[in-house]
């Protein structure tokens, strides 16, 4: 049993590296090779890891060969763009301004459900407002719409643009967050206070509050719906 815990974390922390060295692209932004490479290395690196019997090189071996491989491949796909064709393929469009490409969606293998399911999970759900739909080489549907139905900027309204600031968590499962407290300049009674005029008695029982640069509080209890309010921010107060 302990051979098989050693076994075990050696390949763990070899292929933990391996991915770590190979890039930070999440499964879905994967290209078709490198979606490859990665599920065989998950199934070579299993078989060394439950089988004592086997040598742990006939394992590490084949890893660090398909790693090799997937820098090879992603030089060549640089270097060459006849290469880059024929290893992730191209970009192939789906609708255009005639509509749907019935032809190019056989290519793909896929059919109009398909189709429909993929522009609703991107929140696009008329095909009316579609100029043209592409699926990227790594699977990735891309739409662009008709000018009308874009939405409009700050800029086409001719507001004055205003800087992008993330919403900071000020408390977390019943919690005070002091760092961010003191970035935006509040006191946890302060705090503790706004929640308690916003009927939550209990800061406790809070899962979360997050306030924004405008001073704008999202509060989230744990049973109920959650609660907007407004806080008087100090003008001192920066994240």
């Amino acid at each position: 049993m302990f051979t098989v815990l050693i076994r075990a974390t050696v390949i763990f922390i070899i292929v933990l590296v391996m991915v770590r060295l190979m890039g930070k692209r999440q499964i879905g932004e994967m290209q078709p090779f490198e979606l490859v490479i990665t599920l065989i290395i998950a199934e070579i690196a299993c078989i060394p890891m439950s089988d004592v019997a086997i040598p742990l090189s006939h394992g590490v071996v084949p890893i660090l060969t398909l790693v090799v491989l997937h820098f090879l491949l992603s030089f060549l796909a640089r270097k060459s763009l006849s290469l880059r064709r024929v290893i992730s393929g191209n970009p192939i469009v789906v609708i255009d301004t005639n509509g749907i490409n019935y032809e190019n969606l056989k290519k793909m293998n896929m059919n109009i459900n398909d189709l429909i399911e993929a522009l609703r999970s991107g929140g696009d759900f008329n095909l009316e407002e579609i100029r043209y739909a592409i699926f990227e080489t790594n699977g990735k549907l891309c739409v662009v719409k008709y000018e009308q139905y874009d939405p409009a900027t700050r800029e086409d309204l001719k507001l004055k643009p205003e800087p992008s600031v993330l919403p900071m968590a000020l408390l977390v499962d019943g919690k005070f967050l002091k760092d961010n407290l003191a970035l935006a300049h509040i006191t946890e009674p302060e705090l503790a206070k706004t929640l308690h005029k916003n009927g939550v008695n209990n800061y406790k029982k809070t899962a979360l509050v997050m306030i924004d640069n405008n001073g704008g509080l999202y509060i989230q209890p744990r049973d109920g719906k959650y609660i907007t309010a407004q806080y008087n921010l100090s003008p001192e107060a920066t994240w």
